[in-house]
C-alpha cells in the first residue's frame, strides 16, 4: 500500500509503485513515475517527465525533473531517468535534458547524492557514484561507475570522468579524467591512480602494481604521447583496466585530457 501525507499534493496522473511513501508538503507532478518502495521525506518536488526506480530515498527540499537551465529550452517534453536505490540528501537538484542534447538526463543505480548537489541537463551519472556536498556537474557531462566526487568539486560541461576515478574536494574538472585516475586542484590535474578506491573494491596488489607501471609509462616524459599509448597497448594488453584507460582516451581524441602537473 502507498502512504501519502494529507498535506502532500500528488497529481492523479502520477504513477506510484507499491509501498511508496510521500511525506508532508511534497509535490508530485502528473508525468512522474515512482518505483516500488520509494520514500519522499518532506518538501520534495518531483516535476517534468521523471522516472525513479525502486527503493529511492529523497530527503527534504530535493527537486528532481525541473526544466534545464538552458536559454534554448522552449518547454519541450524532455526527461529525467533515475535508477534504483539512490539516496538524495537535502537540497539536491537534477534537471531534465534538452532537445539540443539527448533529451534525457540519466542517473544509474545505488548512487549517493549528498547535501546541495546539482546535476545539469543531459548529464549521465553511472552506478554507485558518490557525490559529496555541493558538487556541481555541468550539462552533458558523463560520470562513469564507482566515481567519487569530493565536496565542492565541479565538473565542466561535456567533460568525461572515467570509471572508478576520484576527484578531490574543491577540484575543478575541465578536461577528461581517465578511468581509475585521482585528480586534485583548481583546475584539476592528474595526481595518479585512485589507489584507495581500487583497494576498497578488492583489486589485488599484483593488479594494482601492473596498473601503476602502465600509468607511469603512459605519462612519462620520453617520446610522444601517441608513442607511449602504443607502448602501453603492447605491453599491458592483458590488463583489462589498462585497456579501459586506453579505450577511454582513444574514443574521443579531440577532448582535452587531464594530465599530471609537470615540475618546472
Amino acid at each position: 500500500m502507498t502512504a501519502v501525507h494529507p498535506t502532500a499534493i500528488v497529481d492523479s496522473a502520477a504513477t506510484l509503485g507499491e509501498g511508496v511513501e510521500i511525506g508532508p508538503f511534497c509535490i508530485v507532478g502528473p508525468d512522474v513515475t515512482l518505483g516500488a518502495g520509494c520514500k519522499l521525506h518532506s518538501h520534495v518536488v518531483l516535476e517534468g517527465v521523471t522516472t525513479l526506480g525502486e527503493g529511492c530515498t529523497l530527503h527534504p527540499f530535493v527537486n528532481l525533473g525541473g526544466p534545464p537551465q538552458h536559454l534554448g529550452h522552449k518547454g519541450e517534453p524532455t526527461r529525467l531517468d533515475v535508477g534504483a536505490r539512490n539516496i538524495f540528501r537535502e537540497n539536491v537538484s537534477i534537471h531534465t535534458g534538452t532537445v539540443m542534447g539527448n533529451g534525457v538526463t540519466r542517473v544509474g543505480d545505488d548512487c549517493l547524492f549528498m547535501v546541495s548537489v546539482h546535476v545539469g541537463h543531459d548529464a549521465v551519472i553511472g552506478n554507485r557514484v558518490t557525490l559529496a556536498p555541493s558538487v556541481a556537474v555541468g550539462g552533458h557531462a558523463e560520470v562513469a561507475d564507482f566515481v567519487f566526487l569530493g565536496g565542492l568539486a565541479a565538473v565542466h560541461q561535456f567533460s568525461r570522468i572515467g570509471r572508478s576515478a576520484f576527484i578531490g574536494g574543491g577540484g575543478i574538472v575541465t578536461k577528461d579524467v581517465i578511468p581509475y585516475g585521482s585528480v586534485w586542484g583548481n583546475h584539476a590535474h592528474l595526481e595518479g591512480l585512485n589507489l584507495i578506491g581500487l583497494k576498497r573494491r578488492g583489486f589485488d596488489r599484483e593488479r594494482i602494481s601492473a596498473m601503476r607501471a602502465a600509468y607511469r609509462l603512459l605519462f612519462a616524459d620520453e617520446g610522444t604521447f601517441q608513442e607511449r599509448l602504443d607502448d602501453v597497448a603492447e605491453g599491458y594488453s592483458d590488463i583489462p583496466e589498462v585497456v579501459e584507460i586506453l579505450d577511454f582516451i582513444r574514443v574521443d581524441a579531440n577532448r582535452p585530457l587531464c594530465l599530471p602537473r609537470r615540475e618546472t
